[in-house]
């Protein structure tokens, strides 16, 4: 590989990494003080999330030469932040446990492999359109309270796109990060430490399986590898829907004993890894999947210290790194999912939906836009017979 090629496929795992750790820890930790865990368990959950994600990524890409990134749930974390009544860290443990049975159960099913597969590509262009377009204004958010910081990191991130696409990213993290340090907005680093992994036997309460482990489950497919289909699909790819579900699954399992809720696969950081700016080749993309999981593999070893690095950095940095990141690959997917005159409107409704994000019955809103976008195609199709 050419070493444009090398530091491209690297810069996109790292920045897939920051976009997909580095505004959600928060929420992770948010989870583990619902339930109940202590700052070691909490500490060993978030090592186990980041072994799942290392191991699954690392494992699919290199097996079916895809960029197949995984990531924690991050809709998941914030069920579980807003679930009251949990008896016990241990009964949190056993409802992870039982949404990662439910998500190898789903891989083992042939039938509802194939239902993910059969998803228009239209849809599945304006479904990851929606979710990128939030990402992008969440970034533009940031200006009214952060001008200093997010309007010189835009203008810069333009001008060496124009000239190098491949370090775009990466300059405007590095630059960002000693802007934010020279305005006095990072906030102290903690000392570098490692991370205990503690081990929790899974308690059986009924009711916590039913609350929590049923719709931990639901989350996870509807607003997680739904979108994160689309995103391989979007981007050319034809994943294998059945072991990538068997892979993230078993990879659930074995950390939810760490106290690790469910990982998956990313949608939002993994367009960072699937469009051109990964690599041009599309054949070689999936090279970011061994940098992507070294990346993990750091923040499983230096969770405890790392969630204060992240913690230290301002949320108007990791949005503007992450939403110059993905104009591009966004672009690409509204192109896509409004190609067609046949599919317009229903990608339109689809788009629509998923931007809003809307949640109803704890189910995101990228899940209620794929709905709202097959109703609209099928009643399209059936007038038209």
């Amino acid at each position: 590989m050419k070493s444009g090629g090398f530091v491209s496929v690297a810069t996109a795992a790292l920045v897939a990494t920051i976009a997909g750790a580095g505004g959600t820890l928060p929420i992770i930790l948010a989870a583990a003080q619902a339930v109940g865990a202590t700052p070691e368990q909490a500490s060993s959950w978030v090592s186990g999330l980041s072994l799942a994600t290392a191991f699954s990524a690392l494992v699919l890409s290199v097996r079916y030469r895809m960029p197949i990134i995984a990531a924690w749930s991050t809709p998941g974390a914030a069920l579980i932040a807003s679930t009251t009544g949990v008896p016990s860290f241990a009964a949190a443990v056993g409802a992870f446990v039982l949404a990662a049975v439910l998500i190898l159960l789903t891989a083992a099913v042939r039938p509802l492999g194939r239902l993910i597969e059969r998803i228009p590509a239209s849809i599945a262009a304006a479904m990851l359109a929606g979710i990128l377009l939030r990402l992008v204004m969440a970034m533009i958010e940031h200006v009214p309270t952060s001008p200093l910081l997010v309007l010189p990191l835009l203008v810069l991130f333009l001008v060496v796109r124009a000239f190098l696409p491949a370090l775009a990213s990466l300059i405007v993290l590095v630059a960002g990060g000693l802007l934010a340090w020279s305005l006095g907005l990072v906030k102290p680093l903690p000392p570098i430490g490692f991370t205990s992994i503690e081990l929790t036997a899974p308690a059986w309460d009924l009711a916590t399986l039913i609350g929590l482990g049923v719709p931990l489950y639901l989350v996870t497919m509807a607003s997680q590898n739904l979108p994160g289909f689309a995103v391989l699909r979007a981007s050319g790819y034809q994943p294998p829907t059945q072991p990538i579900l068997a892979v993230t699954g078993a990879a659930s399992l074995g950390t939810a004993f760490m106290g690790a809720h469910t990982s998956n696969l990313a949608a939002i950081s993994a367009a960072l890894c699937t469009g051109p700016d990964a690599h041009p080749d599309p054949a070689k993309r999936w090279m970011t999947g061994p940098f992507y999981a070294l990346f993990w593999g750091l923040i499983a070893v230096f969770g405890a210290s790392l969630v204060g690095l992240f913690g230290a950095l301002p949320p108007a940095l990791l949005a503007t790194v992450a939403g110059t990141a993905l104009l591009g690959s966004m672009a690409s997917a509204m192109g896509s999912a409004l190609a067609g005159d046949q599919d317009r409107l229903a990608a339109a409704g689809t788009l629509a939906v998923t931007v809003s994000g809307v949640t109803l019955m704890g189910v995101g809103s990228a899940f209620w836009g794929l709905v709202f976008g097959l109703l609209i195609l099928g009643i399209d199709r059936a007038v038209k017979r």
